[in-house]
């Protein structure tokens, strides 16, 4: 058993349905969805190597991959995730409260509990924000030859400290605002209202509501950079 079965496993599962904080069973190697983006990562885990990872419990929620990640785990580079099937992906929650996880297929793709419109998916590690690739101990790797990482084209606003401040975020507001989800107004801060706001026109559009305004939520809103 390899990072491959993880991958096979969890195409296994493409087109079942997401929600956000639901509990996965790790041991319930019948379930068949909703999941989670974290949930479905440790129970692939779980199910293909009897590793418990991101929780304490079979019952647990995933919450604590960067915690993990930090204390039993080894971190490498996105590339090297990138190009190694069966390593995870990790972005992390900053200052909001939604970060998100993806296995690699190590050729540049990735299958991932990413939102209620596609639910378990296939997509692309290239264009998003990433904060780390993550190897599991225990987990046997075959890497393939290292690929580039070719980051995000546009700015990914979000809630920092400190907050983002930008010409654009005011776009963002206004449209949302529009849409009838309050933002506060219209100040070009990208504060703790417009982070809400954004969570909730992501979610009423079944994207993964991480409150992240990347180039996915940019066309879903229709606002131009």
């Amino acid at each position: 058993m390899t990072g491959d079965d993880i991958v096979s496993l969890g195409d296994k599962h493409v087109g079942e349905p997401y929600a956000l904080g639901t509990l996965v069973p790790k041991n319930d190697a019948r379930y068949k969805g909703p999941w989670d983006c974290a949930e479905f990562v440790s129970w692939l885990y779980y199910q293909t190597f009897g590793i418990l990872y991101g929780c304490d419990s079979v019952n647990e929620h995933s919450d604590f991959w960067d915690r993990d990640a930090n204390t039993k785990g080894q971190i490498i580079t996105i590339e090297e995730a990138k190009s190694t099937p069966g390593a995870a992906i990790l972005r992390l929650a900053g200052n909001g409260e939604i970060g998100h996880i993806a296995i690699s297929d190590g050729n540049g793709g990735t299958v991932e509990a990413h939102g209620r419109e596609d639910g378990i998916t296939n997509s692309v590690v290239d264009g998003r924000r990433w904060d780390m690739g993550i190897l599991i101990p225990g987990v046997t790797y075959k890497p393939n030859p290292t690929l580039p990482f070719r980051p995000p084209s546009i700015v990914i606003y979000r809630f920092t400290s400190p907050n983002m401040v930008s010409p654009d975020v005011g776009i963002i507001q206004a449209e949302l605002t529009r849409r009838g989800f309050d933002t506060g107004g219209v100040d070009n801060v990208f504060g703790e209202l417009t982070y809400n706001a954004v969570r909730q026109f992501q979610d009423s559009a079944g994207l993964n509501p991480d409150g992240e305004v990347s180039a996915l939520t940019a066309a879903a809103l229709d606002v131009d950079f």
